[in-house]
C-alpha cells in the first residue's frame, strides 16, 4: 500500500512540475512520453484538438470583450464542448460570458459553472493544481481505466471530468477522483459514448517490422 501511495505522489509532483515547464518537454511516466505521445492516443481527432485550441483562444478574446478584467474566467475545451469555470462579480457578468462564448464558431455546447462571487486566491488555485496532479497521477496509476482519456479541471476543489470515455471508465475515474484528499465534489461532464463506440475511436496497432532477411 505504502509503495502504491509513494508511486502516487511521485507521479503527481511529476505533473505538477510541467506545469511550470514548457508544453514542447514530454514528461515520461512508465517508460512513455506523455506530451507528443498524447495526441497519438487522443479519443478526439487531430481536427478536433486543433478546434479545441482555437474555441479557447476566441473564447478568452470575446469573454476579454465582453466584461474586461472583471472577474477570473477559465474556458476548458474538449471535443468541441466548452467547459466555464471561475468567479465574476455579478449575473450580468456571468450571462455575459455565456453569451460570448456560445457564438463561438464550431463549439457544440457550453457547460456553465461559473459562480457569482469575488475572485479565487492565489492560494486556492495553488491548492486547486496540486489536486488536478493528484487526480491526473492517480487515473495514470490506475490498471483499469487510461488516464490520458480524461481532461482534469479543478476549481475550488470541485473536480470536473472530460473526455470521450465510456459509462464504465467514468464511473471508474469517478470513483478515483472521490478517493482523492482536497477533492469536495466530481462533476462529470465527459461525453459518453458505447463500447463498440470506444473501440472504433482506439488507434490502428502499428504494422508489424518486417522480418529481416
Amino acid at each position: 500500500m505504502m509503495k502504491n501511495t509513494s508511486r502516487i505522489v511521485t507521479l503527481a509532483s511529476l505533473l505538477a512540475a510541467t506545469q511550470l515547464l514548457s508544453a514542447c518537454a514530454p514528461l515520461l511516466i512508465g517508460g512513455a512520453a506523455v506530451g507528443g505521445a498524447l495526441m497519438y492516443t487522443d479519443r478526439r481527432t487531430s481536427g478536433a484538438q486543433v478546434e479545441d485550441e482555437a474555441i479557447e483562444a476566441k473564447s478568452y478574446n470575446r469573454i476579454r470583450q465582453a466584461i474586461g478584467d472583471r472577474g477570473h474566467v477559465n474556458v476548458t475545451s474538449y471535443n468541441r464542448l466548452a467547459l466555464l469555470t471561475g468567479e465574476v462579480p455579478s449575473e450580468s457578468d456571468r450571462a455575459a460570458v455565456v453569451n460570448a462564448v456560445t457564438g463561438v464558431e464550431n463549439l457544440r455546447s457550453v457547460t456553465n459553472e461559473i459562480a457569482v462571487m469575488p475572485n479565487s486566491s492565489l492560494t486556492s488555485r495553488s491548492s486547486d493544481a496540486i489536486v488536478t496532479s493528484k487526480v491526473k497521477a492517480t487515473l495514470f496509476d490506475a490498471k483499469d481505466v487510461q488516464g490520458n482519456a480524461f481532461k482534469v479541471v479543478t476549481e475550488r476543489g470541485t473536480v470536473y471530468l472530460m473526455g470521450v470515455v465510456t459509462e464504465r471508465e467514468l464511473n471508474r475515474a469517478t470513483e478515483l477522483a472521490r478517493s482523492i484528499s482536497g477533492v469536495d465534489k466530481v462533476v462529470r461532464v465527459a461525453e459518453v459514448v458505447s463500447e463498440e463506440q470506444l473501440k472504433a475511436l482506439q488507434p490502428a496497432p502499428a504494422p508489424a517490422a518486417s522480418a529481416a532477411r
